[in-house]
């Protein structure tokens, strides 16, 4: 007889940070029932996806509403239980209305919360994997990376088939059905970076892939025809006005596509920031219906280059 393979728990999580008489302090958290120091972090719930569970999780843990930065990468260690538990970080930067709204009070998880330097947190924190993990946020630190802001490089949802649509203008193809559902799901993990501007081609595949997003966190959606399937088609396209106008911005914005357009956004996001073009380029655009690429830029000084990209696949 063979045994059931235990998959692993995944959880998520985040380096939150903040200046505090012009220092950077990170914070800890000194949990109740372990008397240990960690990160904040915690499981990820049936449905959700770890991005969106690493905000709940800060929320819930520290009272603080956050936005993520850039990914710190996982750690991986096993449970008492014998099964492996994976843990995805970022970093996230905590404003201070976030402080002042915080809702933090001593409970039977968290005991307290504690904003100390990186070198305190060093020897602070009880594990190993959360040092690693606060290592990596040292390096954004030393590289004068920390404050960030990101593109949001969305390729519409499942549009309905063109053998359906024939004789039709293909900027009016609607979204099928699956498409309907990835705009929907979208709604629950975009809002983790807490983008502040929405750009889209005007077909309308496009248009309805972020409209669900776009009245959930209330901004008015931007239509470009610099960045429609059509402008491509014809050679008419703006795709470096489209992206130089969010990189030179410097806020967190959504820029949604199509499939033909996806590898020149990022190329023009690389060009826009000095970055040296290489096979990442292709590896951020090669997106299926409703997968997006968050590329992450320095909100101090974009020509620094791009600094980290994570490519995330629709919701099942």
């Amino acid at each position: 007889m063979t045994r059931a393979v235990e998959t692993a728990v995944y959880a998520a999580g985040a380096v939150c940070w903040r200046l505090i008489d012009g220092r950077l302090h990170v914070l800890v958290i000194h949990r109740t029932a372990y008397g240990d120091v960690t990160i904040p972090k915690g499981k990820v719930d049936p449905g959700e996806v770890l991005p969106q569970t690493a905000v709940r999780e800060i929320a819930e843990e520290t009272g603080l509403s956050v936005a993520l930065g850039v990914p710190l990468g996982e750690s991986r260690y096993k449970m008492p239980s014998g099964r492996d538990k994976v843990v995805h970080y970022w970093a996230a930067e905590v404003t201070e209305g976030a402080v002042l709204r915080s809702t933090f009070r001593p409970n039977s998880e968290v005991a307290a919360i504690e904003w100390v330097t990186i070198k305190r947190a060093r020897a602070y924190l009880t594990y190993e994997p959360d040092v690693r993990i606060l290592e990596r946020f040292a390096e954004l630190v030393e590289q004068g990376v920390t404050h960030t802001f990101a593109l949001i490089l969305l390729r519409h949802g499942k549009a309905v088939d063109r053998s359906q649509w024939k004789g039709r203008p293909d900027a009016t193809r609607p979204l099928a059905e699956r498409g309907v559902d990835e705009a929907t799901a979208l709604v629950d993990v975009l809002p983790a970076w807490r983008p502040k501007r929405i750009v889209t081609s005007p077909a309308v595949r496009c248009v309805a892939t972020v409209m669900p997003l776009a009245a959930a966190i209330g901004l008015e959606v931007k239509r470009d025809d610099g960045i429609s399937q059509d402008a491509w088609d014809e050679g008419r396209a703006e795709v470096r006005r489209v992206i130089g106008k969010r990189v030179r911005v410097g806020k967190t914005a959504v820029v949604c596509g199509h499939r033909p357009l996806m590898s020149e956004l990022v190329r023009e996001v690389a060009l826009a920031t000095g970055t040296p073009l290489g096979p990442y380029v292709d590896d951020a655009a090669l997106l299926e219906p409703g997968a997006y690429s968050v590329v992450h830029l320095s909100a101090t000084n974009p020509s620094s280059g791009i600094i980290a990209i994570e490519t995330h696949a629709p919701r099942p």
